[in-house]
């Protein structure tokens, strides 16, 4: 007969060969890969064009006015599904946004400001000369507000389809590509708050400002409640919303105020854990499996403490984002006409057009243009791996701006006519982007990188 400790070893082995577990961990690192991220946004765009362009296309556009909301007493709050989805799920992919942003200034390529003097000009070229391109196109027209949607980079798509570049293209470029959609995200985001806001109400921002205070002090206290955090988040979304700013700002800050650092030290955890470690065992020798079990739950109440609770909540939340918020995002809003004339009407529209120009044209020039000024004044350089081809295929796949151009369009635009020749503008120079920057990449650079050293 088996020892129970032998037993025991044997049932983990066999856990860890099981397919159920084995499963799992593939399921894991499908969930978290980057490709397959992008691939189920690129899904869902799919599906709403082709179900608005169906017999069934009534359906879809009932579907996204349906009306959802509460009320309590004489107050209530009613919005449309987009509205719902637009306000308030995106709002969570803002969060994971803020969270982004503050990582990259605590521990990524923006903590230190040698190294981030690159990704920023090359960001702000990036920003600028997109949104000069609209603004050429459009001005004097009432679509010139619309200068703020060729503005940001998808970070997931451009993310994505690098990725499948593999080994082709230097890990460095990835890099560069995410700090540049991070500050490219920044500009945006100011760029919502600044120029987007509408009807400020400074009694409900005042009562915002105050919640996020009251966050800040919770958190300063040591209060470690989800359920308290998560409430106060609705609350101050709530706030933002009433306020005329526009709520999915509320995301952001919430993500920017997320503590970057763990409630635990490794070394306090270490020590913690090995007194604990010797009452489990005692708590074997003993058979009390009740005092065992409660035992259990500490260890894994300080390991998961231990964890910056930025790093948990990206790990947590990021699934949620990439398979719920996005691809629910392009669902309500991807729904236009693609009609062959509707198109070439779109296309030739100064609204398309100054999209496609900013997006396709503006972007690799302003963030090559930004790069040559900064090597010639000596400002800063790029990643000694990075050449000039990388900088011009970075430059292109920067051009697709999906997620958060379609997001502005919602904002900058009032009639739908309008807000259907931006949505097919984003489509078409983002998937141009895309298919071009790739292609520019795979065939230009080769296997370890081909091109002028910066």
């Amino acid at each position: 007969m088996e020892t129970p400790s032998r037993t025991r070893g044997s049932h983990d082995v066999r856990a860890e060969r099981a397919p159920v577990s084995r499963l799992l961990l593939s399921a894991q690192h499908i969930i978290h890969n980057e490709v397959v991220a992008g691939g189920s946004l690129f899904v869902a765009a799919v599906i709403a064009l082709l179900w608005a362009n169906s017999p069934w296309q009534e359906t879809y556009h009932a579907l996204i006015s349906v009306p959802l909301g509460f009320s309590f007493g004489s107050f209530s709050f009613v919005l449309d599904l987009r509205h719902w989805v637009n306000d308030g799920l995106m709002v969570i992919f803002f969060f994971v946004v803020g969270l982004e942003i503050k990582r990259e200034f605590v521990h990524g390529e923006l903590a230190e400001w040698r190294s981030a003097v690159f990704p920023v000009g090359t960001a702000i070229g990036g920003m600028i000369i997109p949104a000069l391109l609209y603004w050429i196109v459009n001005r004097e027209r009432e679509t010139a507000a619309g200068w703020g949607v060729p503005i940001p980079t998808d970070i997931a798509f451009a993310l994505g389809v690098l990725a499948l570049l593999g080994n082709r293209v230097p890990m460095q470029l990835r890099m560069a590509l995410l700090a540049l959609a991070v500050v490219d995200d920044i500009g945006a985001i100011v760029v919502i708050a600044l120029f987007y806001a509408h009807g400020v109400s400074w009694i409900a921002l005042g009562c915002a400002v105050g919640l996020v205070g009251l966050i800040i002090g919770m958190r300063w206290i040591g209060v470690r409640t989800v359920a308290l955090y998560v409430g106060m988040g609705a609350a101050f979304w709530l706030a933002v919303q009433l306020s005329g700013v526009h709520a999915t700002i509320a995301g952001v800050v919430l993500g920017a105020i997320t503590p970057a650092s763990a409630w635990f030290s490794h070394s306090t955890f270490a020590g913690r854990v090995e007194g604990l470690l010797r009452r489990f065992k005692t708590t074997r020798r003993q058979a009390d499996s009740e005092a065992a079990e409660v035992v259990l739950g500490q260890i894994e109440t300080f390991a998961r403490e231990t964890e910056p609770v930025l790093d948990r909540l990206q790990r947590i939340v990021y699934p949620w984002v990439s398979y719920g918020v996005l691809p629910w995002f392009a669902l309500v809003n991807c729904g236009v006409s693609l009609s062959i004339n509707h198109i070439k009407e779109s296309l030739a529209s100064p609204v398309a057009q100054g999209i496609l120009l900013g997006l396709c044209i503006g972007k690799p020039l302003g963030v090559l243009g930004a790069s040559w000024l900064m090597v010639q004044l000596k400002i800063a350089r790029p990643p000694s791996a990075l050449r000039w081809t990388h900088l011009w295929g970075l430059g292109i796949l920067a051009g697709i701006g999906f997620t958060v151009s379609l997001f502005i369009t919602g904002l900058a635009f009032e009639g739908r006519e309008y807000t259907e020749q931006a949505k097919i503008g984003i489509l078409t120079a983002s998937l141009a982007a895309a298919i071009l920057g790739s292609a520019f990449l795979y065939f230009v650079n080769g296997k370890g990188g081909k091109g002028r050293a910066v």
